[in-house]
């Protein structure tokens, strides 16, 4: 509310205190003289009241807005002086937070960049140990590439030379059979044909018909390199009338050896009817087994089996599977042998204790009649001794006599001995 709506408030409830106060003093003096005044002097002392009352109500209303102004003015002092001071202490405390903030991140600061440094040196020390480590395993790496360069270029000139290249292929292939046979279960270098002085590189013993007898197997090593090498080559430049023609000079080159090898190392029944050639590298097998029908040319017509360094390990183990049985079932026979024999020896054994046995029964009816006797000869004694001295003479007849029965005794039991061992002497 404003000020007006205060004095009109404040105006109208004194016009009523007055009208009031005007009433109640009419209703103590009922004289007819007061009912009888004019209206106009009403209306002046009334307004007279309205004025003096509004000055009194203006003077009040003067007053207390002077006081409200005061109080006011020194609410506004005070709330200055509140936040002068309330600025004061922010301004105060804010100044203290910034300055220990600062002091904090100043300290966090030289803490990270103490840390940061370190992290940054250890790192860039790992760093450079690693780039250094990489670069002398780079180095390294690079001067094995040039020794296996080196060692590329040798095997090179190595399988250039028909020569090394048929020896590199017979070391291989000797390796192998070394791996998976013993020494005495294949022979090199040997002459198959009586009549000949070819002798093929290996040759593996198989056994033969009766003991003691065994038929070679031949293997030879053969590595057509010139025509391998044109037909990679070609393959890698995708020519078709290259690969074609690389093709079949291989083909040709490997007929040529299966042929040298049928008309050299085959001689049944001295050998088998067939022979291995071995070829050192898989992927040369490869593409001679990849040629259609090649590999079954070969082992029809020239009765050669095509084998790589893998599929001859496999036959080498099957023939040596097959050398294993051969043992056993040799082994067996052996067992049986021994067997045998040990029945005959045990029968002998037996015979014998069936000897020894009635030599005892003989021995122990020989020491019981012995002991019956001795008893008789003691009884004989006896009687001797009780009887008297005179009688001489019927006593020497009973020791007599009693004599003459042992001796018969005795030549009875050896009669029964010679018995007894006639039989087994025979035997």
């Amino acid at each position: 509310m404003d000020v007006s709506m205060w004095i009109s408030i404040v105006n109208g409830v004194l016009l009523l205190v007055v009208i009031l106060l005007l009433v109640r003093r009419r209703g103590a003096s009922t004289s007819s003289t007061d009912f009888d005044r004019p209206l106009g002097a009403v209306r002046d002392e009334l307004g007279r009241a309205i004025v003096n009352s509004q000055t009194q109500v203006d003077a009040k209303f003067e007053a207390f807005r002077t006081s409200l102004e005061t109080n006011a003015s020194q609410a506004r002092e005070e709330a200055r002086a509140g936040r002068q001071e309330l600025q004061n202490t922010l301004i105060s405390s804010l100044d203290r937070l910034q300055k220990g903030n600062e002091e904090k991140l100043e300290a966090m600061r030289i803490t990270v960049d103490e840390k940061l440094q370190g992290t940054l040196e250890k790192r860039l020390g790992e760093s450079f140990k690693m780039v250094s480590d990489n670069l002398e395993s780079v180095q390294r790496g690079l001067g094995e590439m040039q020794q296996l360069a080196s060692g590329v270029g040798d095997l090179k000139r190595v399988l250039t030379n028909v020569k090394n290249r048929g020896g590199w292929g017979e070391v291989q292939l000797s390796r192998q059979l070394e791996d998976m046979l013993t020494p005495e279960q294949f022979d090199a270098n040997v002459k198959i044909k009586p009549n000949s002085n070819e002798a093929v590189e290996f040759a593996v013993k198989l056994p033969g018909r009766q003991d003691g007898e065994f038929v070679y197997l031949p293997i030879d090593s053969k590595f057509p390199h010139e025509d391998y090498e044109r037909l990679l080559a070609a393959q890698e430049l995708g020519d078709v009338g290259a690969i074609d023609s690389a093709s079949k000079d291989m083909e040709r080159a490997i007929k040529l050896q299966a042929k040298t090898i049928q008309e050299k190392y085959i001689d049944a029944p001295r050998s088998t009817d067939f022979a291995i050639m071995y070829l050192p590298t898989e992927g040369l097998f490869a593409e001679v087994i990849r040629r259609p029908g090649l590999a079954n040319e070969l082992q029809n017509k020239f009765r050669i089996l095509v084998t790589g360094p893998t599929t001859l390990m496999s036959l080498l183990n099957s023939l040596q599977m097959g050398f294993k049985t051969l043992a056993i079932e040799k082994s067996t026979s052996d067992v049986w042998k021994i067997l045998s024999a040990a029945k005959t020896e045990f029968h002998k054994y037996g015979e014998v204790w069936d000897k020894l046995s009635k030599q005892l029964s003989t021995a122990q009816n020989t020491v019981q009649e012995a002991g019956r006797r001795t008893r008789a000869v003691e009884k004989t004694l006896r009687t001797v001794e009780s009887s008297a001295l005179s009688s001489t003479s019927p006593e020497l007849a009973l020791i007599e006599s009693l004599v003459a029965d042992i001796d018969d005794e005795r030549d009875d039991r050896d009669d029964d001995d010679d018995d007894t061992t006639s039989p087994t002497d025979t035997k």
